[in-house]
């Protein structure tokens, strides 16, 4: 299963941001899903070094198994889960 988080809209709203990413993260694990893609677009890079930051915290990276950033789009990151 994959999920899909697109921040376009909520780009300048940091509290809104931080509940978005939070969601997509709970719903991943809810639903066991292998992989959640986010787009935080391609703009000055600000709004995707604050998703990194949030995926480095500590309680957030116990999560997942690893991130990827796209080669072939930079404003695209990909999040890779590991069920057992």
């Amino acid at each position: 299963m994959k999920l899909k988080l697109d921040l376009h809209d909520i780009y300048n709203k940091g509290h809104d941001i931080d509940r978005a990413l939070r969601g997509i993260m709970d719903e991943a694990v809810a639903k066991k899903a292998t992989l959640v893609e986010i787009i935080p677009g391609k703009g000055s890079g600000q709004l995707k070094k604050k998703v990194l930051r949030f995926l480095d915290q500590k309680d957030v990276k116990q999560l997942y198994h690893r991130v990827e950033k796209d080669s072939k789009n930079f404003g695209r990151l990909f999040v890779h889960f590991r069920w057992k």
